[in-house]
């Protein structure tokens, strides 16, 4: 391998290591500072917003777990939400892979906007 396919190979894994929970997400930003892969830094940023707003939907939906009857209707309503999520991660993970910036559907255009701190 030349130098050039490593360095492709590195932003790709550190794309799809950003995808790999939290913890993940914590090694591929640490790796960001050694490769500023325009391809890393677009895949940190998915990964974030995707984790920060299923992180926000799971407290949304505990806080309904409690209510009876009416919340806990609510609540399923949440579980097909936390299923579109896993749908965006598996579309997420998949462009990592093929090392691809496409956005997310949806949000992705606006994830880049508001975390543009990372770079």
């Amino acid at each position: 391998m030349n130098t050039e396919q490593t360095h492709e190979m590195d932003k790709k894994t550190i794309a799809i290591i950003s995808y790999l929970t939290i913890i993940g997400w914590v090694i591929a930003y640490i790796q960001l500072s050694k490769n500023k892969a325009q391809l890393a830094i677009f895949h940190i940023r998915q990964s974030l917003f995707l984790m920060l707003c299923a992180f926000v939907i799971f407290i949304i939906q505990m806080l309904f777990v409690f209510v009876p009857y009416v919340g806990w209707i609510i609540s399923i309503g949440f579980n097909l939400i936390t299923l579109g999520f896993l749908v965006l991660w598996v579309i997420a993970l998949i462009n990592a892979i093929n090392g691809e910036q496409k956005p997310l559907p949806i949000f992705g255009n606006k994830a880049q906007d508001l975390l543009k701190g990372i770079k």
